[in-house]
């Protein structure tokens, strides 16, 4: 290797042109050894063999290599050198392999762009390559990653053990991509892509886990009926606990839906907001782009005084404002997404006060005119039917009314607060869980007791009391290696894998700009999200067992083994033949096979 290295240098500083080498030089590599390390008889020639090569260090070059075997039949030997360098029966190097993983992966680059920039290089690949390339990295990665499994166990067992968290995402029709993930390092354990998250595909998955890290000290998962069944069977004695936010969102759900979706089916019939935008563009036009009143009106609000004598264009400015605050109705929520955000009743509302405000200003005659307060009228007008619509009225009546009782849970459990601002990466404020437990159950006695009784709180209370074990988690004690006790309290909820896949989602979205991620689910390799542990330096360690980077790394692991996985995702991807995509395509398709098979049974 310092030979080649020595001979890269001498030509990379001879060389000035925009590739390293006007030709493809011819670089040659024997066996490191000339006697038999057996017999010790002096190897004989066997063949020499010439092949193609690219490497990010070269470009690309001719591999001249000799191989010897041992006369007396002890074995064929090559050069560990360009074993080093580049796969068997490949042409891309380790090195450019990984780079193309961490592009694509890491960096989230597209295919064209991780093309361009080896172009930028001197490395000349073509964009299904680079795809072919990008899934040779994940599969090294994962080979990589089993082997480094007891080790990756005796490290989790050092700091005491692991807590296990579990989690699945998928899109549409896609596969489950489902992950288990150490709550206290963070490391992906292990993934897998299933049809569904029944306790059949699970249960396999969980025990798989166990077999290679050891039982955890507790599990932390969302209700998913498959989940708690699959752990019930693999993991009886192990503490499971329910994640706070994902109990508080179903329960919320469980709550408001039926109220809020009538409410929101309500409002579209209605056809409020085609009105209102109707509205907003009449008045974009009719306003002088080059008037100064949207100014005085600004300073007017703050001084609680108006600024301007001159009434021309503000009517039409401040009708125009009133629409857009209407429309600007999601800053009402924190984040969080419903049921703790209802964007739709903040838009009813919204309504409501400029209706009333509107009621009291559109008889103003502004500059002495009756057409001038004509703006007013006609938004007036244009949301009179929405609110003063009795239906509305009581849906929202109720809504607030659970709300209320929705939002004394959530502060009872100290998690996604109302005016929070943590949003989905709420993971809880620090309450000592006993504290939480005592106001959990003050807030059930509030229930009972007062007047929120009927169906859907004999619900409520139904579900708190189902989950109450798997809800208040004891700290768990951690014994390391040196004896020190730590009590490490499991975290609340499930946000750590929750922000992994919504990580997962942007870097996909970022790098194929598809906004749904039906096809990419169904594509990606279940092992990709290994690629998020690279970032951790323990973890790197561990897998380089010994070698000082991911290339050498690489090198080590047995290509045969790298077909065979490679080999798997060709036989499960499904492929449909180019020539029948083109078919399929057409959408008279039934129409024309009939019109054919008609033709063919005439004749």
């Amino acid at each position: 290797m310092k030979l080649l290295k020595t001979f890269v240098a001498n030509l990379t500083g001879a060389v000035q042109s925009n590739v390293l080498f006007p030709e493809k030089p011819v670089i040659h590599f024997s066996p490191e050894i000339s006697k038999c390390p057996v017999c010790d008889t002096t190897l004989h020639v066997q063949k020499t063999e010439i092949k193609s090569v690219v490497t990010m260090d070269i470009g690309e070059f001719y591999a001249k290599q000799t191989i010897m075997n041992c006369p007396h039949g002890h074995g064929i030997f090559k050069s560990k050198q360009l074993q080093n360098l580049v796969p068997r029966g490949g042409t891309f190097g380790f090195d450019v392999i990984i780079e193309i993983g961490y592009s694509l992966f890491i960096h989230c680059r597209s295919n064209q762009d991780t093309m361009a920039a080896l172009a930028a290089k001197n490395i000349f690949i073509s964009e299904r390559e680079i795809s072919y390339l990008g899934r040779k990295f994940i599969i090294y990665l994962a080979l990589a990653h089993r082997q480094s499994q007891p080790v990756l166990r005796k490290f989790l067992m050092r700091r005491g053990g692991y807590i296990l968290h579990v989690d699945g995402t998928c899109e549409g029709d896609s596969p489950n991509l489902f992950c288990g993930l150490d709550g206290i390092s963070e490391l992906v354990l292990d993934t897998v892509k299933i049809a569904s998250e029944k306790k059949e595909k699970l249960v396999p998955f969980f025990m798989g886990i166990r077999k290679q890290y050891g039982e955890p000290k507790a599990l932390v998962h969302d209700m998913g009926k498959g989940i708690l069944n699959a752990v019930a069977e693999v993991f009886p004695y192990t503490p499971d606990f329910i994640c706070h936010f994902h109990f508080l969102r179903d329960i919320g759900k469980d709550l408001l839906n039926n109220d809020y979706t009538t409410l929101l089916k309500r409002l579209r019939k209605i056809k409020v907001r085609p009105k209102l935008r109707r509205r907003a563009k009449y008045l974009e036009q009719k306003i002088n782009p080059d008037c100064h009143d949207a100014g005085k009106i600004i300073e007017s609000l703050q001084s609680g005084k108006w600024q301007t004598n001159n009434f021309d264009n503000v009517p039409l400015i401040t009708a125009y404002a009133l629409i857009q605050w209407i429309f600007d109705y999601q800053k009402e929520s924190d984040g969080y997404g419903f049921p703790f955000d209802h964007p739709y009743l903040d838009f009813y509302r919204r309504i409501q006060k400029v209706h009333i405000l509107l009621s009291q200003i559109k008889e103003i005659n502004f500059n002495d005119s009756a057409k001038a307060n004509r703006p007013f009228i006609q938004l007036y007008k244009a949301i009179t039917i929405t609110a003063e619509d009795n239906l509305l009225y009581e849906l929202a009546q109720k809504l607030e009314s659970k709300i209320e009782a929705f939002n004394k849970l959530r502060c009872a459990m100290r998690i996604a607060l109302p005016e929070g601002k943590n949003g989905i990466n709420d993971n809880g404020d620090v309450s000592d869980m006993k504290s939480i437990e005592e106001k959990v159950t003050a807030f059930r006695k509030w229930i009972l007791n007062n007047k929120h009784r009927g169906k859907t709180y004999s619900t409520m209370v139904a579900q708190i009391d189902k989950y109450w074990e798997k809800l208040f988690a004891d700290p768990i004690q951690f014994v390391g290696p040196d004896g020190v006790v730590r009590n490490i309290q499991p975290q609340r909820t499930n946000n750590i894998l929750e922000r992994f896949f919504r990580d997962v989602k942007r870097q996909n979205r970022k790098k194929t700009g598809m906004v749904s991620l039906n096809k990419v689910l169904q594509a990606v390799l279940a092992e990709t999200p290994l690629v998020q542990n690279l970032k951790n330096d323990d973890y790197r360690k561990i897998i380089l067992n010994g070698c000082t980077s991911l290339t050498e790394r690489f090198s080590q692991i047995d290509a045969d083994q790298v077909q065979q996985e490679m080999a798997k995702v060709t036989e499960n991807n499904d492929r449909i033949l180019p020539g029948i995509k083109k078919i399929i395509s057409d959408e008279e398709l039934t129409i024309k096979f009939s019109a054919l098979f008609s033709l063919t049974e005439a004749k």
